[in-house]
């Protein structure tokens, strides 16, 4: 059986599995909060496990990867990033969030202030962060089956990332929270056992010696020891004061970010109590910073084995060094049969982990649409759960419409890269208003509404006009040049102007709830209430 074979019947193996799960848990989704929440029924050690499906993402895997096989040591900046990111979520929002709020971000913003204009602003700053990262996600999934059944021509990646797109919609819209859970649950154990064993024969090709792994891959990169040194892509000589900026940038972006992604976010409410929640952050954090350690290896080997120049040809986002790895060392090992099986397996588990991700996504945006945006702003609460179920449906198609649209128009990128900039829009206009919120008593409708459409805006602007659109080589519009922001990443000034903006909103209106600040801060450290937290 020829690889693109072996590959399909792999994928349908998988999707068949997946629906089968989809399908099950449409059975079990009565209620809103079956929907939303997985009727708040999974424990610490299943939330973990999905929190991890969640969070490796195609960036982890393809786009770190590709990063670090291209470029070295700066690639795995990206790792660094992302699992001390979850670091700044477990410490500052997990447990306080899932006992302040019920199903979305906006449930915990909207308590102690005036509840429309606040689930407007993070009705919106959710759709637009899902749909940024949605298109990463996309992305990875048509470079991948690109590779596999050997579709290189934009037309037919375009059309795979249709088809990713319409399989994300069913999940979410016939399974809900349920099913996107389960389906983030076994793709974190097939992710991870996948990258253990490329790792463990890569590390076994050297003599499980590391170093050697290194020089290979420093050798191999035409770049010498400046390969496993900083300053290979940020903060070069050539790029200078900008590039220093962007590296510090960036940094801010990714150890900031996860804080404020609503995806994950949500995932904290699906437990039944705060015990299970911290439980659950634990094993997301024993199980991410795992997986983020397996990177370095699955990274360099893909630098010393495979070669940049080849994966840069296949891809010139390097999105297929870890597929192209797999390929390679299941060739040295057990042959072409074993290399077509090896690549084959490591791109349905990739595929999975793509699958899960977006339901995730799409799920997040399409539940803050209905329950933030349709039953509260547009309803003003005069709405059945059921009436909101459908909204959510409904609005899963919409965003999913969109993220498709968006993903065939940045075809090219490093969907790590991408994926930063989602992380940075969070950080701007989430995350200062979810920290305001929590921790200080002043914050009010102003400063909340202020926070959230003040970093939103900033980072938004800032890319649009920044080198990632126009302006060089590989932006969207490559022929085009309407950049004037030096950053490729916003996050160095649209964090800061998030949190200022919410601080001079705060000051510039004289609204103050004492009481409301008061119950919020018993219900975020004992949980007391939290189920009707929405209600009011």
């Amino acid at each position: 059986m020829s690889s693109q074979s072996l590959a399909a019947v792999l994928f349908l193996l998988f999707v068949v599995a997946t629906l089968a799960i989809t399908f099950w848990a449409s059975r079990q989704t009565k209620t809103a909060a079956d929907y939303y929440a997985g009727g708040r029924s999974f424990s610490g050690v299943q939330n973990g496990l999905a929190i991890g499906g969640d969070y490796m993402s195609a960036a982890s895997f393809l786009g770190i990867a590709g990063i670090i096989a291209l470029s070295g040591y700066d690639g795995f900046l990206y790792s660094i990033g992302f699992l001390v990111a979850w670091l700044v979520a477990l410490l500052l929002v997990a447990e306080l969030m899932r006992n302040s709020g019920k199903f979305t971000m906006a449930d915990v913003l909207a308590f102690r202030m005036s509840p429309r204009p606040v689930r407007t602003a993070a009705g919106v700053s959710t759709i637009v962060v899902s749909i940024v990262y949605l298109v990463a996600q996309m992305l990875g999934a048509g470079v991948l089956v690109g590779l596999l059944l050997g579709v290189t021509n934009p037309e037919g990646k375009a059309w795979t990332i249709v088809g990713v797109g319409i399989l994300m919609i069913i999940y979410v819209v016939v399974g809900g929270m349920k099913g996107t859970t389960w389906v983030q649950i076994v793709k974190a154990v097939l992710l991870m056992g996948g990258a253990t064993l490329i790792t463990l024969l890569v590390l076994g090709k050297y003599g499980f010696n590391l170093s050697g792994l290194l020089g290979d891959a420093a050798a191999q990169s035409g770049k010498g020891d400046a390969f496993l040194e900083p300053g290979l892509k940020y903060g070069t000589e050539a790029q200078g004061l900008a590039g220093k900026l962007d590296l510090i940038s960036l940094g801010l972006a990714l150890v900031l970010g996860t804080a404020g992604l609503p995806h994950i976010l949500i995932r904290f409410y699906t437990v039944p109590t705060a015990k299970d929640a911290r439980k659950s952050v634990i094993w997301g954090i024993g199980i991410i910073g795992s997986f983020y350690l397996l990177t370095l290896v699955l990274g360099f080997g893909a630098a010393a084995l495979v070669g940049g120049s080849t994966i840069a040809a296949q891809d010139k986002g390097g999105n297929t060094a870890a597929p192209l790895l797999a390929q390679k060392i299941g060739q040295e090992i057990f042959g072409d049969v074993g290399g077509t099986i090896l690549l084959a397996v490591i791109a349905a588990v990739a595929f999975a982990t793509i699958l899960a991700v977006v339901a995730g996504l799409t799920l997040a945006s399409s539940s803050s649409f209905a329950h933030d945006l349709y039953a509260h702003v547009f309803k003003r609460g005069n709405v059945t759960d059921k009436e909101e179920v459908v909204v959510a449906r409904i609005s899963a198609f919409v965003i999913g419409a969109v993220a498709i649209g968006l993903s065939i128009l940045a075809q090219g990128q490093n969907v790590a890269f991408l994926v930063a900039l989602a992380f940075a829009v969070a950080a701007s206009g989430n995350l200062p208003a979810i920290l305001y919120s929590l921790f200080w008593k002043d914050f009010n409708t102003a400063g909340a509404v202020s926070a959230i459409y003040g970093g939103l805006i900033s980072a938004v602007v800032l890319v649009i006009f920044s080198p990632v659109v126009s302006g060089s080589a590989t932006a969207l519009f490559p022929d085009a040049d309407f950049a004037w922001f030096p950053l490729s990443n916003p996050g160095l000034v649209s964090i800061p102007l998030g949190f200022l903006a919410g601080w001079a909103g705060t000051k510039l209106s004289k609204e103050y709830n004492a009481a409301k600040y008061a119950e919020i801060e018993v219900r975020a450290l004992t949980g007391v209430g939290a189920e009707k937290a929405s209600e009011h």
